[in-house]
Parts: C-alpha cells; sequence; structure tokens
C-alpha cells in the first residue's frame, strides 16, 4: 500500500509539473549561461574534489605499503586512518560518473558493497586475480580494504596475525598493496582524463540528451537517488526487502562510520547543487539556473529538505548496524526525508531545465 501511494504522489507530481502551473512560466526565458556553469563546476568542484582525493589515494598507498613492510598495530592504526580520509574523500567524488570515469565503470571498481568476501579470500587463498575483471568488481576497493583491515578478525592483534603468522600472510599482504594500487591507478587515469578533456566538458553547453549539463544533471540525481538514499540508507533499512539488511552498509567491517559517509555524500550533493560555496564567491550552479528561470521556491524546497534529511541522519547512531537492531523506523525515516527530495530533483528540477530523464528506475517506489 506504502509503494502504491508513493507510486500516485510521483505521478501527482508529474502530472503538475506538466500543467503551466508547474512551468517555469510564459515570460521566463532560458538565458542562462550554462558554458560558466560548467567551467565553475570543472574548475571549482570537480577538479579540486579530484585532486583531493588522488592525494589521499596517495597518502593511502604509502601508508599499506608501510603496513605491509612493517605489520604492527601503530602501522594498521595509521593505515585504518588514512583509509577513512580517503573514503571521505571519494564521497565527493563518486557521483561524477562522466568521461574516463564512465568508460571504465570507475565506481564500481572503487566501492560495490556489500563486498563478496568469498571472492575475496579466494583470491587471495589462490595468489593469482585479475582485478580489471568485472568479476572481481565486489572483491575490491574500499568494501575490500574495510575487510582487509578490520574484518579479517575479531580483535586487532587476530587482524595483524593475517598479515604476520598464518601460513598464506603474504597473500594478504600482497592483495592489500595490489587492491590499493588498483584504486590509485583508476583514480590517475580518470583525472587524468579529465583535465585534458576539460574544453570539451565545458564547450558542450547545448540543451541536447548527450550534452554536458543533461547528462551531468542526470548523474547527479541517478548518484542521490541510487548511491546515497538507495544505497546508504534504503537497501540496509529493508525498504527494498521484506526485512532489514544490516549487511549492506556501507563500511560493513568497520561498522562506525557508515553515518559519517553518508553525511559526506549528502554534503557533496549539496555542494554541486549551490556551487561549493566555500570555494568562489560566484556559484555559477544548479541553484543559480533556477533562480535565473524564476524558481527560487523550488530552490528553498530543496535546500530546506537536503536540511531535513541531514537532520535526521544525524539522529541515527554512528554504528547503522546497531540503528538497524535497535530502532529501524530511524533508518526508515532518514530514507523517507531523502526521498521527498528525489521528487524536487527529478520532477520539479528536471522540468525547469527541460532536461529528461536518462536512466530507467527499477527500484518500484
Amino acid at each position: 500500500m506504502i509503494k502504491k501511494i508513493a507510486t500516485l504522489f510521483l505521478s501527482l507530481s508529474l502530472m503538475y509539473a506538466c500543467t503551466p502551473n508547474g512551468e517555469n512560466g510564459p515570460d521566463v526565458t532560458d538565458n542562462f549561461d550554462r558554458k560558466a556553469m560548467l567551467t565553475h563546476i570543472a574548475d571549482n568542484i570537480i577538479i579540486p574534489s579530484y585532486d583531493n582525493f588522488a592525494i589521499d589515494m596517495e597518502t593511502l598507498v604509502t601508508a599499506g605499503v608501510t603496513f605491509s613492510n612493517n605489520p604492527t598495530e601503530v602501522t594498521l592504526e595509521d593505515l585504518r586512518s588514512t583509509w577513512l580520509e580517503a573514503y571521505k574523500s571519494w564521497q565527493y567524488v563518486e557521483m561524477f560518473n562522466i568521461g574516463r570515469a564512465e568508460e571504465l565503470q570507475y565506481s564500481f571498481f572503487m566501492n560495490v558493497f556489500p563486498l563478496t568476501v568469498t571472492d575475496v579470500e579466494e583470491n587471495i587463498a589462490d595468489g593469482t586475480y585479475d582485478l580489471n575483471s568485472v568479476n572481481n568488481q565486489d572483491a575490491q576497493g574500499f568494501p575490500a580494504l574495510d575487510y582487509l583491515l578490520f574484518g579479517v578478525g575479531t580483535t586487532t592483534e587476530e587482524v595483524l596475525g593475517k598479515y604476520t603468522t598464518v601460513e598464506n600472510s603474504e597473500n594478504y599482504k600482497k592483495y592489500l598493496i595490489d587492491v590499493l594500487n588498483q584504486m590509485n591507478r583508476l583514480t590517475k587515469d580518470v583525472v587524468a582524463e579529465f583535465k585534458s578533456n576539460k574544453s570539451t566538458f565545458v564547450n558542450n553547453d547545448q540543451n541536447t540528451a548527450t550534452s554536458t549539463v543533461n547528462k551531468l544533471v542526470n548523474d547527479y540525481i541517478f548518484y542521490y537517488e541510487k548511491g546515497l538514499r538507495r544505497n546508504k540508507i534504503g537497501l540496509p533499512a529493508g525498504i527494498f526487502s521484506a526485512n532489514p539488511l544490516p549487511d549492506r552498509v556501507e563500511a560493513y567491517y568497520n561498522k562506525e562510520v557508515s553515518k559519517t559517509l553518508a553525511l559526506e555524500a549528502l554534503t557533496a550533493v549539496q555542494d554541486l547543487f549551490e556551487g561549493n560555496p566555500s570555494t568562489s564567491t560566484t556559484q555559477v550552479s544548479f541553484k543559480a539556473y533556477l533562480v535565473a528561470l524564476q524558481r527560487q521556491d523550488l530552490v528553498t524546497a530543496i535546500e530546506n529538505q537536503f536540511a531535513s534529511a541531514r537532520t535526521q541522519i544525524n539522529t541515527l547512531n554512528p554504528n547503522f548496524i546497531s540503528q538497524i537492531a535497535t530502532d529501524n523506523s530511524q533508518m526508515l525515516r532518514a530514507y523517507d526525508e531523502l526521498q521527498k527530495a528525489v521528487i524536487l530533483l527529478k520532477v520539479d528540477m528536471l522540468q525547469a531545465f527541460n532536461i529528461s530523464v536518462d536512466f530507467v528506475d527499477s527500484d518500484g517506489d
């Protein structure tokens, strides 16, 4: 019944968006400088986010090599902390599924969860594997590091034992380094390609199905709906299943940072919408575009809904597994608050921009 009501609500919203009252109005002409917006997004959001993540990846690789050469409690804790910093900065680049990132399926190699532990352990036991294979996408990236640093033992001593005393400890160290190097290699490739082709990204400013703005806006909404709302909150909370699935939380083995990552992802979403006010005084953004189209009302609604979602997520236990076990209704409320913004973005904002959805929603919600 809930899903039927949600479907009816979405249908009514779509009908509203197609009526004169849901349009920008007959006197509004779209003269917005899309190229200026793309230039701002490239120079002040995408490239700085890529650069920051690339630096964090280099630091993570260095910490991994140090740990592999000398597995101690100190080097393990350092590796764990650099993993978290890199994981947080990853939240600011995952939504940019454009150019080389799209060609490589970058995000699939970096952050597919839940991890398939049997694949990881089989790779380690065998000692040979192809991390470029799509069959290993769920056996690498940040989730694999989460398992290798937190999940191979129940205590720090047990984790260290996998890299020091067990028979195939060298294989564990090799797999750890191979995963790190794969992540670093892909990141360098994606960052270099985007920078070298920035002019193509910026100059393709028409309003067509394949233009940069249309693809970027669709990727943005897709990430918000699937990457943030669905994967980080909805799936583990049981929105799409008969029961909650706590093993689907991000950073499952660490157990303490799923909330942190969700909040970082929401900040990244807000930064792109608003033009990342912290980096520039001229935020030529989705928000500015809507204002130019005389849709300040929609800007206010979106920003208020982002704030409501953040408020609800902040009430959650840092350990989503514990939150689901003790009071899953709070997770469901967080999902609901995120869902409310989907309508505003996917229906109202797209209609204002005169952009069509280019992906299929198969959630059934």
